[in-house]
């Protein structure tokens, strides 16, 4: 198996594998080095870690010969040139999605990767991923759906001002879904909303307590357009700490999260850019234990009468590796996709988002083996 970047999630992807598989593991980076230390602890020799520049095309398609599957845990902006290099290689190939576009350019792999037998899966991490998945089975176990809700969020078990918020990836990404249009579905219809708008309260328990949830881009990915006419109102919202979302509009409505270069005493900058050199360290503290909580709510009806499914996770920092619960849900999740692509197990060949390739029962009962407890219950709407 190769892993494709040895940063958080790639560490935890290739935990994963040397956990729960007998594979060998290939981890390939820039930076190899930078490989968290309980993936050695736990490699001895089954772990092989490789210098590789992804954009060096020819020796990413060197590497990849020999392995069965490809796990790409890069920046999504390399997973279109990562998907046809394995395609020409012969292995299957998944990563984190987090783009739509490049999504697209994916699925253009379709033909040739169902010609040679070979999966590609792109979004297969937190979300989108995983939230898109419970939301389809969720559609699939009702015979009309009216209303389709999608909740995630990760955070600080302790929560610290001034945002109540500890960067669990990557600032500039979070950015990103903070500036970006969300594309939704109201009316049946595709159709985008302001980031940070429609700001609502979401109950869990302990130590999660009152969320807020607003709307942010990325999670959905093509589900809108896949939806399309059949389902009147999907949204996909990401959680906070109550609070959060008004002080980030008010950051950005003063512009300091534009990218539009300005002159500041005869030098040129990037407001994102200062923003983020000033606020990642602050909000990048160590040795914080963190959680992941997520909620999917369908509701349409089912024999006749008005039905609910819902699923909830509340997952938490392993004390025990030392491994995130943000790492846990989205490294895993793009573990648990390879292992099901080499097992022959994915719904068909070809390109295929995760929601729609991945079979429900063995994902969740492989997330249930590594502790990653998906609750869900069916019955009439709650109000």
């Amino acid at each position: 198996m190769l892993v494709l970047g040895a940063g958080l999630q790639g560490s935890a992807c290739a935990f994963d594998l040397l956990s729960h598989t007998d594979a060998t593991v290939t981890l390939a980076d820039v930076n190899p080095v930078q490989v968290a230390g309980f993936v050695k602890a736990i490699g001895k020799d089954r772990l092989k870690l490789e210098t590789l520049d992804a954009k060096d095309e020819t020796k990413v398609r060197t590497l990849m010969k020999g392995h069965d599957a490809a796990m790409s845990a890069l920046p999504y902006y390399f997973n279109y040139s990562m998907a046809r290099s394995a395609v020409e290689v012969g292995l299957h190939f998944s990563d984190l999605g987090g783009n739509t576009e490049i999504v697209r350019q994916q699925q253009g792999l379709d033909a040739d990767a169902a010609k040679k037998n070979l999966s590609v899966m792109p979004d297969c991490g937190l979300a989108p991923g995983m939230i898109n998945i419970l939301a389809a089975e969720g559609i699939r176990r009702l015979d009309t759906v009216n209303v389709v809700r999608l909740y995630v969020g990760g955070l600080p078990q302790d929560p610290q001002p001034p945002l109540n918020y500890n960067i669990v990836y990557s600032l500039e990404g979070v950015l990103d879904y903070y500036t970006t249009p969300s594309w939704i579905v109201r009316d049946g219809r595709p159709t985008t909303v302001e980031a940070l708008s429609e700001i609502e309260q979401v109950e869990f328990p302990a130590p999660a307590g009152t969320l807020e949830a607003f709307h942010t881009a990325g999670g959905i990915s093509t589900m809108p357009w896949e939806f399309e006419g059949k389902i009147p109102v999907m949204e996909y919202k990401t959680l906070r700490f109550p609070g959060h979302a008004t002080i980030i509009r008010a950051i950005r409505e003063l512009g300091l999260l534009g990218l539009d270069p300005v002159q500041v005493k005869n030098q040129t900058i990037v407001p994102r850019d200062a923003f983020i050199a000033l606020a990642d360290p602050i909000l990048r503290k160590p040795g914080v234990h963190d959680f992941v909580a997520l909620r999917v709510v369908v509701t349409g009806t089912k024999g006749g009468r008005d039905r609910t499914v819902t699923f909830d996770l509340l997952d938490l920092f392993d004390a025990k590796h030392g491994i995130s619960a943000m790492m846990r849900t989205t490294g895993y999740s793009l573990s648990l996709t390879g292992q099901l692509q080499v097992a022959g197990a994915v719904v068909r060949p070809g390109v295929t988002t995760s929601w729609e390739g991945t079979p429900f029962g063995p994902y969740v009962a492989g997330l249930r083996e590594r502790g990653v407890m998906i609750q869900e219950r069916e019955g009439p709407p709650t109000h």
